[in-house]
Formats: C-alpha cells, structure tokens, sequence
C-alpha cells in the first residue's frame, strides 16, 4: 500500500473514524489494552494511535507514546487527551512507523492495533517495532489476517485490489507480521465478531 494512499485515506476517514472502524474494532482495542495494562512494565509505544480511542484505556501509571503517520488522526488524539486529561500518555508525535525514530529496546510493550494491514512494507514496521522493544519485552497485534478457505475467504480475495481505497488490505497474510527472527508468538486467538480479528502477542528473544 502507498504511504500517500494511507494518508490520503485516514484523512477522508478520520472525521468518521470512531463512529465506524472504532466501533467495529473495539473488542480488540481492548482486549489489546487489558493485556499491556496486566504487565508489570510502564513504557508503551503505541504504534497507528490514530484518533487515541485506546489512549483512555491504559492504566494510569503507565508512560504510553503513541505515533501514526495522519496528521488528521494525531489532531484528534490530541484533543482526547486534553479533554480527557489523560495523564498517562507522555507524547503523540507524526511519524512513518517503518523508520520509527527511537533508540533500541526503549518500550516494554509495543501495540499495534488493526495498523499492520494498512501500512506500506509491513514486514518492516514489525521489525521496527522489535527493535524498540526491550528484549523479553511483548508486541501486541490486533488485527484482520485472511482466512484459507471458505466464503469470506473469496470476499477478502476479491476486495485486496481495492485496498488503497478501503484503506486496508482484506487479503493480508499472518505471515507477513512473523517474520522476525527475534519474535516468538505466545498467545494467539480469535476475537468476535464472527472471528474477523485475531490477537497476537509476540514476546522478543532475551540475549
């Protein structure tokens, strides 16, 4: 997917964002957000943070940064965490997730919700998001993987050329997001509805 596409997308998006694609995806925003907040460390990267409809779910001790690439959705998340007076995010800064500008193993957790299927070159955000984590640190994925078979499956297929419209790839493959040596996956289930999104946890090699 083309990085302008992306962002010309979540700006014709962004006004309608919560009321459609945050309602549809709640179950794994939080589902996501109840994980991280169950570990026992307190700095969280958040990656595609969108219009922050996750930000007031985090724990209030912790130290989250979110980044997303649209300016539209960053103004939004913004304005949540002045309303909302959400203390526990620290920053929300514009930037490309495949060049994120942190030092190595700086997060203890890095979430990633429903983004990996609408960025250019996936398989390189996923390793910068390894790099930012610290070792034994956890990656946590929410996201739509294609099924193999079945009806749905022929209705993903016949969706993926229209992906820079959507704003997301339908046809997106759960390989793509595996393919960092340094990641072994430790939870992994089907979340409702009708099993669409799948939630991933990844934890990053010690040593």
């Amino acid at each position: 997917m083309d990085i302008h596409a992306v962002k010309t997308s979540y700006a014709r998006w962004a006004p309608v964002y919560d009321r459609t694609f945050g309602v549809a995806t709640h179950v794994g925003r939080q589902t996501a957000v109840d994980y991280i907040n169950a570990q026992k460390g307190t700095q969280v990267l958040e990656v595609g943070v969108g219009t922050g409809l996750a930000l007031p779910l985090y724990r209030n001790d912790l130290r989250v940064t979110g980044v997303d690439f649209s300016d539209e959705m960053l103004a939004k998340a913004r304005k949540k965490v002045r309303d909302l007076e959400l203390t526990q995010v620290t920053a929300l800064k514009q930037m490309d997730a495949r060049d994120l500008s942190f030092a190595d193993n700086s997060f203890d957790a890095v979430a990633a919700m429903h983004i990996v299927s609408v960025v250019p070159e996936p398989e390189r955000v996923v390793a910068e998001m390894a790099r930012v984590c610290k070792p034994g640190g956890k990656i946590v994925i929410t996201n739509h993987f294609a099924r193999e078979a079945g009806f749905l499956s022929l209705v993903e297929r016949i969706s993926a050329p229209f992906a820079n419209v959507l704003g997301w790839h339908s046809d997106f493959d759960i390989q793509t997001v595996l393919q960092a040596p340094e990641l072994q996956i430790i939870e992994k289930e089907t979340l409702p509805p009708m099993g669409l999104m799948t939630f991933l946890v990844l934890q990053k090699s010690v040593g």
